[in-house]
């Protein structure tokens, strides 16, 4: 047996009904019965029976049928098609100019079920432009009202089962697979939606083939196919085709004794009795599949039983091949010798077949249309004629409700009733059509009613890849293109799209962390007033200035005693305001920077600190004068003090202003926003245009350390007595020492922190001159008054060496 195409017609006077052709559910002993076609023929012919005896549908009018059986043959599907476009009354085809009035053997046509032979029928049927109702044919071409204007269907196309099965496979996660399909409308163009629509939900087809759809003729192919399928070692495999094909491919899959998989149906062989009846199907794996969705069709199953207890009646026999002697040759085909070979047995299983109602709302939406056509009311009918042409108009836009469910046909002729989701179940050896689910426009389905063939039952895995996150991109491996790795962005790119196979840069003011599918505007950098670094730092400067201006107060209320004027007097006070510049310029460093900020930093600080050492370079020298050179004029000891020690630190501090002033207008310190050294934020900063300039100014300073070094380091000094000499050693000790610490941290400080390793040096050496020079001549003057004598320096200059002097 195979699928058979279906052609109801009607007659105006209530009971000429064309007979049942009962000898079509009998087969020869050299045919295989095809037990699915037979109950779609039984639910077509259930469905004209209830149409008939209903009052209110189609008063007064009997619908007639025939049926043909299409053997799955293109050119054997011709022949029916061919007489059902015949005149009425005669089995010719006339040929017209003008059809307009042309009234043809039938007025429409049920069927047929696959699409192979749809597309040749529907394009033959819409030259008339004869409704066609198919209940199987799902082929997406089909959906064109353009090449197949009278085409409707009754089953949702394959393009939107292809979307139900990528949403599974995504569903479990599944996107390492293998995807089969039939030879053949159903097969080709099925799979092929379906791969495009798995590639672009990044699901992974490792193989791909095409089943031959004669498994017979073509045993080799089948057997490379099952290898192949073998060797990808995937877990999971569609089937889109056929049953046939279905039923050679798994029965060699058995045969073999290959592993369990996880096998994904269509509703072409999900629920087909010649692919579950495979003996020790249940050791394929697990199977998971999709069934048109459909409600039970009520009194189907009793009226099917009680035809087949009639047909086994010897009386029914008789009439029925009474009634063949009678029939039209035309219409009938080959017969069979007994009619009793079929029993309620062989189809019983099927009695719940998904495709019945299919079949069923099929024939109803012809009925629907001729009640419209016909204008019938309960009562009655207004016509007893129409043509195919009419009720196709009718058919474009109707809707109607069978057994109170709603059904309209959408612009591409189709009435899109959904997909069932089924899984088989196997009880004590017995196979059970499990429903896990739905799909309509999006999938529903409960996975725990779900167990598969796993030990833990839990699902397979079948992946060639982990699904990437958001901000991850895609790095192929191996020989499939749809194979790879996730790899994550990094920090400062972003992933546009899922598309993307790059990261994309952020623009430089703003930034991203690793594996990011944004960018944000980038935070300012510097050293902020209020955090604990600065706070700190603050702590330490604000010290240094009190302990400053307690010294200056403490020598400006000692000035004229022996103390302060030995070290320096005036001066002494001037360098205290100097150190005291010095630590208030380092505020400069703190805060968002600005041009005028980064200008006068160097300046300020380097002058200060110059001012500062030239009168200790004053000091120096006349130590030096005093203790290396004792047989020097006093005309020249008189340059080192008084007014004309002012003019000495005067000319060294402009030196120092003319190297500050060739710096300020060469070579400036300039404000510049440094996007590359921090992840997230923007460094605004004071960058050093010259380095060279910058060590010119600071050496400088420096050699007037060293000088005063060299001048005051090889004094002689008695022990715990009073020396000048040996303050300026260790201050300017201190102040290479500082200088060391400062070129240390700012080399390896990070370049956030470096402003604030530069406060610390020249913090540093501020308090290495104030608490080595300084602070001990304060505690002398508050705690030692007696040593701030004249008489104590004469004496500690008595007990030193007779050829130094002690200072």
């Amino acid at each position: 047996g195979a699928p058979l195409a279906w052609a109801p017609g009607y007659n105006g006077a209530k009971g000429d009904r064309d007979p049942i052709l009962g000898h079509c559910f009998a087969v020869s002993s050299a045919c295989r019965l095809y037990a699915t076609g037979l109950i779609w023929a039984l639910a077509m012919k259930f469905a004209i029976d209830k149409i008939n005896n209903s009052t209110s549908l189609l008063p007064g009018i009997q619908l007639g049928y025939e049926i043909y059986d299409s053997c799955l043959e293109q050119v054997v599907v011709l022949q029916p098609s061919l007489l059902f476009l015949a005149k009425a009354g005669s089995s010719r085809v006339g040929v017209m100019c003008n059809y307009t009035d042309y009234q043809t053997r039938v007025t429409a046509v049920i069927g047929p079920y696959v699409s192979d032979l749809a597309l040749i029928t529907a394009k033959l049927f819409g030259f008339f432009l004869m409704p066609q109702v198919s209940y199987g044919a799902s082929s997406e071409k089909l959906s064109n009202a353009e090449y197949y204007p009278s085409f409707f269907r009754t089953v949702p196309s394959d393009k939107s089962q292809s979307e139900a099965l990528v949403k599974l496979l995504d569903n479990f996660d599944w996107n390492w697979i293998a995807a089969i399909g039939s030879d053949n409308e159903y097969g080709r163009e099925g799979l092929g939606t379906f791969s495009s629509l798995a590639s672009a939900k990044s699901i992974c087809v490792a193989y791909e083939a095409l089943l031959p759809v004669d498994p017979s003729q073509d045993h080799k192919t089948l057997e490379t196919i099952v290898r192949h399928i073998n060797e990808t070692q995937v877990n999971v495999i569609v089937l889109f085709s056929v049953d046939r094909p279905v039923q050679a491919l798994l029965k060699m899959w058995v045969s073999y004794g290959l592993s369990q998989r996880v096998w994904i149906a269509t509703e072409a062989w999900v629920m087909s009795d010649i692919v579950t009846s495979i003996r020790n199907i249940q050791t394929i794996g697990t199977v998971i599949g999709f069934a048109i969705k459909g409600g039970m069709v009520p009194g189907f199953q009793h009226y099917v039983a009680d035809l087949f207890t009639s047909i086994q009646q010897e009386s029914f026999c008789q009439a029925s091949w009474e009634h063949n002697r009678n029939a039209d040759l035309s219409v009938l085909g080959p017969q069979c010798q007994q009619c009793d070979s079929v029993s309620l047995h062989n189809v019983s299983h099927l009695l719940k077949h998904q495709q019945i109602y299919s079949v069923y709302i099929a024939v109803y939406s012809v009925a629907h249309a001729l009640h419209q056509a016909l204008g019938c009311t309960e009562t009655g009918c207004s016509k007893v004629m129409v043509k195919s042409w009419e009720l196709l108009n009718i058919m474009e836009r109707l809707q109607f409700t069978v057994e109170e469910q709603f059904f309209q046909v959408d612009p591409f002729h189709s009435m899109n009733q959904g997909y069932e989701i089924i899984f088989w179940s196997w009880q004590n050896d017995s196979l059970h059509y499990t429903p896990v689910g739905d799909f309509q426009t999006s999938l529903n389905i409960s996975v725990d009613l779900i167990r598969f063939h796993t030990t833990d039952n839990k699902k397979p895995v079948s992946m060639c890849f982990q699904r990437c996150e958001p901000g991850q991109i895609k790095r192929v491996k191996g020989f499939h293109l749809c194979c790879y790795d996730c790899i994550d962005c990094e920090a400062n790119t972003y992933r546009r799209s899922a598309d993307d196979m790059f990261c994309t840069a952020c623009p430089e003011h703003q930034w991203s962390p690793i594996r990011s599918t944004k960018c944000s505007d980038r935070g300012e950098r510097y050293l902020f007033w209020d955090e604990p670094l600065v706070i700190g730092l603050l702590a330490m400067i604000l010290f240094a200035v009190v302990l400053i201006c307690l010294s200056a107060v403490l020598f400006l209320k000692y000035l004229d005693t022996p103390l302060v004027q030995e070290s320096g007097g005036a001066r002494s006070i001037f360098a205290l305001l100097c150190l005291l510049l010095l630590c208030l310029s380092l505020c400069l460093h703190i805060g968002k920077p600005s041009a005028s900020t980064c200008l006068a930093q160097l300046p300020l600080s380097a002058l200060s600190l110059c001012a500062c050492l030239a009168t200790f370079f004053v000091k120096s020298l006349e130590i030096v004068l005093l203790t290396e050179f004792t047989s020097c004029p006093k005309s020249a000891l008189l340059w080192l003090t008084q007014k004309r020690a002012w003019f000495i630190i005067a000319l060294v501090f402009l030196v120092e202003s003319l190297l500050c002033l060739w710096y300020s207008y060469g070579t400036p310190e300039i404000l510049v926003s440094n996007y590359k050294v921090l992840a997230s934020e923007v460094l605004i900063q004071c960058s050093v245009q010259s380095w060279l300039t910058f060590i010119i100014i600071h050496g400088y300073n420096g050699s007037l350390a060293f000088i005063c070094f060299l001048c005051t380091f090889m004094v002689q000094t008695p022990a715990k007595k009073y020396n000048v000499a040996r303050g300026i050693t260790f201050g300017m000790l201190t102040y290479f020492i500082a200088w060391i610490a400062l070129v240390i941290t700012y080399t390896m400080a990070k370049p956030a922190q470096k402003p604030a390793s530069q406060i610390i040096g020249m913090l540093l050496s501020a308090l290495g001159l104030l608490t080595s020079y300084y602070i001990p001549k304060c505690y002398i003057l508050l705690f030692k008054p007696e040593w701030n004598t004249g008489a104590y320096f004469q004496s500690s200059t008595k007990e030193g060496p007779p050829e130094k002097d002690s200072h």
